[in-house]
């Protein structure tokens, strides 16, 4: 359980319910701490370690919660606590990898209040907005949205416009961003460095609400979105200037299998030249389903190689949540 009294934002950095046009408080005590214990066998539990901790957000009168996928993923455990000290058991309920929500399914009542989704497109640069960690107003942090552009990801991740705020939460994983109006905007995922006014400020990047609106249904019924799973390389590719090189692959992954090693330079795929990682993951992704074979042109120590990746769906390697 989070403590409040260990931390806390300066007050002229706190939202204040004079300045607000809705319940502040019931919008604080709609965000939940969320604990979660992985097995140390884990696919991910090297990465992300096996005890993971953050935030989430009741989305729906049944108790259900929102969160960043990372947290709750191959979770076998799963601890919610409210502002208010109640602890529920919980079930991952779903996880998309495209976008990187996930679902919470409480074993118990939460009694927690539900926010409702607001419009992160009609969002605009400079806007003010609330960025709400589980633990109160001691927790919730007055910010700036600065921008809205594409976003890549090492993982094998692409948002074609993410959401970045400023200053940045200390505990945005899974912390609900709101707009003016009270209503959700976005869910927390990431630490970055972004520029502001000419100088280089901490600040978080956040997935917006919109893109889980048209798969919420589908994850509810299924735990999957109801889109066909991407082809996965399982290469952690980074860019360096204008290359892009392989910082690592996953072990038994498709890359791995293939025979790519950390250091190789990407030049193509599918015989398409590549100058970024959103390109990289894009091209590959229009080559087909998980399951096809993905041509790869590489530079290893002046050699141009050529490799055939038989990509995958990348859920087969993770462990699945036990049924309670």
């Amino acid at each position: 359980m989070s403590d409040v009294e260990e931390w806390s934002f300066p007050e002229d950095l706190q939202p204040d319910s004079d300045d607000v046009s809705f319940d502040l408080d019931a919008a604080l005590d709609a965000v939940v701490n969320v604990r979660a214990e992985i097995p140390e066998d884990a696919f991910t539990a090297s990465i992300l370690g096996t005890e993971r901790v953050g935030n989430g957000v009741v989305i729906r009168e049944d108790g259900t919660v929102l969160t960043i996928g990372y947290l709750i993923t191959e979770a076998e455990t799963i601890w919610l606590t409210t502002n208010d000290g109640n602890v529920v058991a919980g079930h991952p309920l779903a996880y998309d990898q495209a976008t990187g929500f996930g679902l919470i399914q409480p074993l118990g009542k939460l009694g927690a209040p539900m926010l409702e989704f607001g419009n992160a497109q009609a969002c605009q640069t400079g806007d003010d907005v609330f960025f709400l960690g589980q633990g109160g107003r001691q927790h919730a942090l007055k910010a700036k949205l600065i921008d809205k552009r594409e976003f890549a990801g090492y993982w094998e991740y692409v948002l074609d416009e993410a959401l970045f705020i400023a200053p940045a939460h200390p505990q945005w994983g899974g912390a609900a961003l709101v707009g003016h109006d009270g209503r959700l905007l976005g869910i927390g995922s990431l630490l970055v460095q972004e520029a502001v006014d000419g100088e280089a400020v901490q600040g978080n990047m956040v997935v917006p609400i919109d893109l889980l609106k048209p798969i919420l249904q589908s994850m509810l019924t299924t735990g999957r979105p109801g889109t066909p799973p991407r082809p996965w390389l399982g290469m952690y590719t980074t860019e360096s200037g204008k290359n892009l090189v392989v910082g690592g692959v996953a072990e038994h992954g498709p890359a791995a299998k293939a025979g790519i090693k950390q250091g190789d330079l990407v030049l193509e795929v599918a015989g398409h030249r590549t100058s970024s990682l959103a390109q990289l993951f894009r091209t590959a992704w229009q080559t087909g389903p998980a399951g096809t074979t993905i041509p790869l042109t590489i530079a290893r120590e002046g050699d141009v190689l050529r490799f055939e990746i038989k990509s995958a769906d990348r859920n087969d390697f993770l462990k699945k949540p036990r049924l309670h």
